[in-house]
């Protein structure tokens, strides 16, 4: 007889390591909390609109066409992917956008008319990027990080040195670039990392050939329409995916997980995968005996931001966005000392802004516009409505100005989302959307265990354990405990 897999969670780590160990003879069975599955990848439909609910960046293809590659598929076989160009725009105030266009050469052009010798450095900056991509996408990502041995290959330290673990990014970006918008341009993706351009390692320069060489993309339909892929892939190798299953508790007998526990019934297991919040499933679903971290811990612990979302159809079309807007027309550094340093409310926040009825007409009604509003913020932050209000007025207001039309009075449609939501939704830890900091005390060896030390068949995965927060790393999360399971159990 198969053995018996309970995953717990049937966001994109759950789902991937129920795929990949269905695919391996494991009968699977998922438990998830809400009413369709995705985790924070959920799509709600009101009034016409279709939303998307938290991804909007479809980045590193590559790690997608793996994913479906290992079981005989490809993306295409399941959704239509459209790159965008411009990849993006930024406006550093009212009057002053920059739209980034598609393709290396294009964005050389653009590089070197707003700082002469840029647009050269690029290609150099591009290219030792390219090798921290190749190395810790292909390499460092896949480790399941259990022993220090994993890491003592002359190779890989060897690699260490090349990748600028021990250099921060801000002193890095900033032997290329001078120009105070450029220096912006490059770092905005570590914004979402967990902490400053000046704390994070400049390892992360991957992200920029990622953005800049691979493209930004789009799958029609909205990015669910990637959660809806994986769910039939896994469905076709059998796995069974239990909606309104929240889990209670999982029983454990002398260090074997042998029950999961529900509101709906109990589910026995010969291994049990939590693809839940790491926290919660330690806190409340585990007796203190069985769990891997105290309290303690956590309390240390180093979050990447939550975010303060909006989610707005308006009953026109809203002229000058493109499908994704970074507004950075206030002080970039300012709001990230606000959300890392001294947490708080931000003062004159950045944010971001995705249209993505400008790229596909099926998520808004014909002449309206479908938007999808992002703050990011610092996580464990009272969320009130009056808060929530005052930073609504406040961006919406920036928007007016920057697009020199009227939004609000044609707003048909709004809902915010924010800490308290990703806590009753997700159960995450502090309200956090990310999962943890990208920090140097808190990669691979460092991060919480992907196997639970006193429950021999009980793993995680997902954004609080290896490699770490992000779609491309949480479907990585779940090959790579797969592996790990199937190493033991098969």
């Amino acid at each position: 007889m198969p053995k018996e897999v309970i995953v717990i969670g049937a966001g994109f780590a759950g789902l991937s390591v129920a795929t990949s160990l269905a695919d391996k003879g494991f009968q699977v069975t998922i438990l998830e909390k809400n009413d369709q599955p995705g985790g924070r990848a959920r799509m709600f439909h009101q009034d016409g609109f279709a939303f998307d609910m938290g991804p909007s960046w479809y980045w590193m293809p590559d790690v997608f066409e793996n994913y479906f590659g290992r079981f005989g598929k490809k993306p295409s076989d399941y959704y239509d992917l459209v790159r965008l160009d411009p990849s993006y725009a930024v406006i550093f105030g009212p009057d002053e956008a920059v739209s980034l266009p598609a393709g290396v050469e294009n964005l050389q052009q653009l590089f070197e008319s707003m700082e002469p010798g840029a647009g050269r450095r690029l290609l150099d900056f591009l290219k030792q990027a390219a090798y921290k991509y190749e190395v810790g996408m292909n390499n460092f990502v896949w480790k399941p990080s259990r022993r220090v041995s994993e890491f003592m290959s002359l190779r890989l330290l060897a690699d260490v040195t090349r990748l600028d673990v021990f250099q921060s990014f801000a002193a890095h970006v900033r032997k290329y670039f001078s120009d105070e918008r450029l220096l912006q341009l490059m770092e905005f993706p570590i914004l979402f990392l967990g902490a400053t351009p000046q704390n994070t390692p400049a390892l992360y320069s991957l992200m920029n050939y990622a953005e800049i060489s691979m493209g930004t993309w789009y799958p029609m339909g909205g990015m669910h329409e990637i959660v809806k892929a994986m769910v039939r892939l896994a469905e076709e190798k059998g796995v069974k995916i239990l909606l309104n299953h929240p889990v209670k508790q999982i029983d454990v007998t002398k260090g074997i997980a042998n029950r999961v526990e529900t509101y709906q019934g109990s589910f026995k297991a010969d291994v049990v995968i939590a693809g839940a919040d790491y926290h919660h499933v330690e806190s409340k679903l585990l007796e203190p005996a069985w769990r891997n971290y105290p309290d303690s811990y956590w309390q240390t612990r180093v979050m990447a931001p939550s975010s303060l979302l909006f989610y707005i159809g308006v009953g026109k079309r809203v002229p000058r966005l493109q499908h994704h807007n970074l507004f950075f027309d206030e002080d970039f550094r300012q709001h990230a000392v606000e959300i890392y340093e001294k947490p708080q409310w931000p003062t004159r926040p950045l944010f971001y802004v995705s249209a993505p009825s400008k790229t596909d007409p099926s998520v808004a009604p014909e002449g309206m516009e479908n938007l999808f509003i992002l703050i990011p913020v610092a996580p464990d932050l009272n969320d009130p409505e009056e808060t929530r209000e005052h930073y609504y007025q406040l961006v919406m207001e920036r928007l007016e100005r920057f697009v020199g039309e009227p939004i609000r009075e044609h707003v048909v449609f709004r809902r915010s989302y924010a800490h308290s939501n990703f806590i009753a939704d997700y159960h995450a830890f502090r309200g956090n959307a990310y999962g943890l900091a990208n920090t140097l005390r808190q990669t691979a060896l460092l991060k919480p265990t992907l196997k639970n030390k006193r429950v021999n068949n009980l793993f995680y995965t997902g954004q609080l354990t290896v490699p770490g927060p992000g779609v491309p790393p949480s479907l990585i999360s779940g090959l790579v405990v797969a592996d790990e399971v199937a190493k033991e159990f098969l």
